[in-house]
């Protein structure tokens, strides 16, 4: 199929999960697509507020099941935008935090496609905060790192050895089935009562949570069956969550 549209596309950030906290400009770019390729954390109730004659088609990448490569999504960014006109590309969270957004961006300018950003709620920030846990409190935390768990040769980035160094905030996004990697670093830098919190699904109505310290985290995450997708937030501002205990005396603490 071939179309007179003009060829555009638009990466739109979805948000942690809540339809409630995309942006309006988001929301009026996917009213507007032509095509929308969504992944694996978008919301799907998102997809109502496209034209009922948009194309929906899903290109979710999960652990080890990918439904197509990057090069593949690539691909079809631009066969469906000389094709049909303007691509949506909605991803979880911001298109530019571990979202792959420049190389999709790169890709598409390379065949003269017009490019746009909207960007998205970051569940490095949103999911923590709607959880009682500001990445930065003065006089707690002056700064946050926010860091990949898994790194494209599937690694812990090295990134979180020196961040351990510090007292800023640390968030680690995709690194749950690192945490016992995450964990030794801490160890070894003899910090293994820091604070520390992993949320489940963060923003939506199945939320869960784990809170505790570097010591006892692990314990508490496999006994009650916290899975991805998760948020790993590491520093003093955990304690600044209403649930975290006084003392050392009890860390199990499971939020719904």
């Amino acid at each position: 199929m071939k179309t007179n549209k003009y060829p555009k596309l638009t990466l739109v950030g979805a948000g942690p999960g809540d339809v409630d906290l995309i942006t309006v400009k988001g929301l009026n770019a996917i009213a507007s697509a032509d095509v929308i390729l969504y992944d694996a954390l978008v919301n799907p109730e998102l997809l109502k507020y496209a034209a009922v004659n948009a194309r929906k088609i899903y290109v979710g990448k999960r652990n080890k099941n990918h439904i197509y490569t990057q090069d593949q999504i690539n691909a079809l960014i631009v066969d469906f935008a000389f094709s049909y006109g303007h691509v949506v590309r909605l991803k979880g969270g911001d298109p530019f935090v571990f979202g792959r957004g420049q190389e999709e961006i790169a890709y598409a300018e390379l065949f003269n496609i017009e490019t746009a950003v909207i960007p998205g709620l970051s569940s490095s920030i949103a999911v923590p905060a709607l959880s009682g846990i500001p990445v930065t409190n003065r006089g707690t935390s002056e700064s946050f790192w926010v860091i990949t768990g898994t790194t494209s040769s599937r690694k812990l980035s090295d990134d979180l050895k020196l961040a351990a160094q510090s007292t800023a905030t640390v968030v680690v996004l995709m690194g749950l089935s690192k945490l016992a990697e995450i964990t030794e670093v801490y160890k070894s830098s003899g910090k293994e009562n820091t604070a520390i919190a992993i949320i489940q699904n963060g923003s939506l109505p199945n939320e869960r949570s784990v809170l505790g310290t570097i010591d006892t985290i692990e314990e508490l995450a496999a006994a009650e069956k916290i899975a991805a997708p998760a948020v790993i937030v590491i520093g003093d501002v955990v304690k600044l969550h209403p649930l975290f205990p006084a003392s050392l005396t009890d860390w199990k603490y499971l939020l719904n």
